[in-house]
């Protein structure tokens, strides 16, 4: 009888974890749903200067109209851009309180060195979104946006007509998608950090994955070599300085050294 009453007892409290556990993760889905909810709002509200800052590249394409260079071509055009950005701008916004309540669940389970390297990494994660960022708008949309309108491709008698929704949403995926892709060392670190690939190996195969950025530059860039290279040089960079990193604090060196 006491044994069966201990048996419970740990029943219940191995249940009991479980379920505060699953309230906390259920806190987390919420939190992150209210975020993206208030950035959404907030990227309807602030439209305009959102939009002003993406035609911000096209100001010196000549247009057939001298005043203005994106069209709509249907009547509900401006207000599906208008709900894209929105929700697109949310995302963003949210991105933040996101990865914070995220951390603040999984934190418990790191010990102090680990909070460490996690805090050290998503410091220098947000160092390259900003490079990221600035890199792509200031830099390879310029050089893109001159290159296809340029009079080599268009004729003098030929003028431009740019769709509005397309153009707009281009922009502003072509600016999260470097971001993004600037994130491609931080994750090679991870990795290396937790040996789930060792440095060498890395080294070894630096040919192909040299390879494999310029295919990946590629498919997200428009199609000429210029922003091509524009996007695989600096990731090749980043790919040999995320190696140099780890060979300095010896990490990815495997489990045995």
């Amino acid at each position: 009888m006491p044994r069966q009453k201990k048996k419970q007892k740990n029943d219940e409290t191995t249940e009991l974890p479980l379920r505060t556990h699953l309230r906390e993760l259920r806190n987390v889905l919420i939190a992150s749903f209210l975020a993206v909810i208030a950035g959404s709002v907030a990227g309807f509200i602030f439209f305009d200067p959102i939009v002003a800052f993406l035609y911000e590249p096209f100001k010196n394409v000549q247009s057939l109209d001298t005043a203005n260079t994106l069209f709509v071509n249907h009547l509900f055009e401006g207000f599906m851009t208008k709900l894209k950005i929105a929700i697109f701008s949310g995302l963003v916004l949210a991105s933040p309180v996101i990865i914070f309540t995220i951390l603040r669940f999984l934190f418990p389970a790191f010990n102090r060195k680990e909070r460490k390297m996690i805090l050290l990494t998503l410091t220098v994660s947000a160092v390259l979104v900003l490079l990221g960022f600035y890199y792509s708008y200031y830099t390879i949309l310029p050089v893109v946006i001159k290159f296809f309108t340029s009079v080599g491709f268009l004729p003098e008698n030929v003028g431009v007509l740019l769709n509005y929704q397309s153009n707009i949403i281009y922009i502003f995926k072509f600016i999260l998608i470097i971001m993004i892709t600037f994130q491609f060392p931080v994750l090679l670190e991870m990795m290396m950090v937790t040996n789930i690939v060792e440095r060498r190996t890395l080294l070894k195969f630096s040919r192909y994955v040299v390879v494999g950025v310029f295919l990946v530059a590629a498919i997200i860039t428009p199609p000429d070599f210029i922003s091509q290279c524009m996007i695989a040089l600096p990731m090749t960079v980043l790919y040999f300085l995320a190696l140099l990193i780890a060979r300095i604090f010896r990490f990815g060196e495997g489990e045995g050294t």
